[in-house]
């Protein structure tokens, strides 16, 4: 589909959420044309909203795909205090917040004029950068270990078919005492996270809630089962490049044509898990391993 297609869009389209305290609202956008578009649930990273990640949501709509970005109680646009009650539950509140955009889908179509007819059920995908990975990641099979390192509640989707994680936390083995003490759920396992992935990390993107280096966020491909894909871009922070949108306080590491990479391939990614495309992944993977000067690098299992 060319880059150009014209988006439509719509926000917030509320989706009622009764015992969350917040009626859950989303930014859902969509191609102006076709049928039977596929569907990428995306989670955002700590403190942002259904409007940020402009650069990922834009492009994926313009590319065929129904984006559906929801505003997870962490968003410092709702202004949760953090002694709130609800605060050490957010972690999975926010997988159940993707849950319910599934569940929802109906009326997410219906909200949005001219969508009505044209969402196809059958091909979904999840996203996030940061935390909004590892909430997505539980809907791809990841699960947390409780205290006692066993692992916690399965919270997998069998509607998600595939999923594009980036900067996801790796294991808790080595978590700074800030991370250990304020953050339980940051102790994930990867050996059921059985569904196609394309994991993205930055070579430069170093934790203050891990004491080891930029590896640490390699880890979901490294402890994850095959048919994974991991891109490690070169000189990226966390923000890798700026995915979570251009000129942000976040951003330290704008670079334009990093975000275009992963916009090309995870795009291309996407198309082959759900749709059986593959010629443009493989193309894609050619160009990249071909460049005399690349952006990153690209390895599969």
């Amino acid at each position: 589909m060319s880059a150009f297609t014209t988006v439509i869009s719509a926000q917030p389209v509320v989706l009622p959420a009764p015992n969350r305290g917040e009626d859950l609202q989303v930014h859902v956008s969509a191609p102006a044309t076709g049928s039977d578009l596929p569907v990428i649930v995306f989670s955002h990273g700590f403190g942002w909203s259904m409007n940020g990640y402009a650069p990922l949501a834009d492009h994926w709509a313009a590319q065929g795909f129904v984006v559906v970005r929801p505003t997870h109680l962490d968003s410092r646009t709702l202004a949760i205090p953090h002694e709130d009650p609800r605060t050490p539950r957010i972690w999975r509140t926010r997988i159940e917040d993707l849950t319910r955009v599934l569940d929802g889908l109906d009326v997410l179509e219906a909200a949005v004029p001219g969508l009505g007819g044209r969402v196809g059920r059958g091909r979904i995908a999840v996203a996030g950068h940061s935390w909004g990975a590892q909430t997505a990641s539980a809907l791809l099979g990841a699960r947390v270990l409780g205290p006692d390192g066993a692992p916690g509640e399965d919270m997998s989707d069998p509607r998600v078919g595939a999923g594009v994680l980036l900067a996801l936390a790796g294991l808790g083995d080595d978590l700074t005492p800030f991370a250990v003490e304020n953050l339980p759920f940051l102790r994930p396992s990867f050996d059921t996270m059985t569904a196609p992935a394309l994991i993205v990390a930055g070579d430069h993107d170093q934790s203050h809630l891990s004491t080891r280096g930029p590896d640490w966020f390699t880890d979901p491909y490294t402890h994850s089962p095959g048919n994974k894909s991991l891109l490690t871009l070169f000189g990226a922070e966390h923000s890798l490049g700026g995915v979570p949108g251009y000129e942000v306080a976040e951003t330290t590491d704008e670079s334009p044509a990093r975000v275009a990479l992963i916009q090309q391939l995870s795009t291309t990614f996407l198309r082959r898990a759900l749709l059986g495309e593959d010629s443009g992944w493989k193309t894609a993977v050619t160009a990249l391993e071909a460049d005399a000067n690349p952006l990153g690098k690209l390895e599969s299992k």
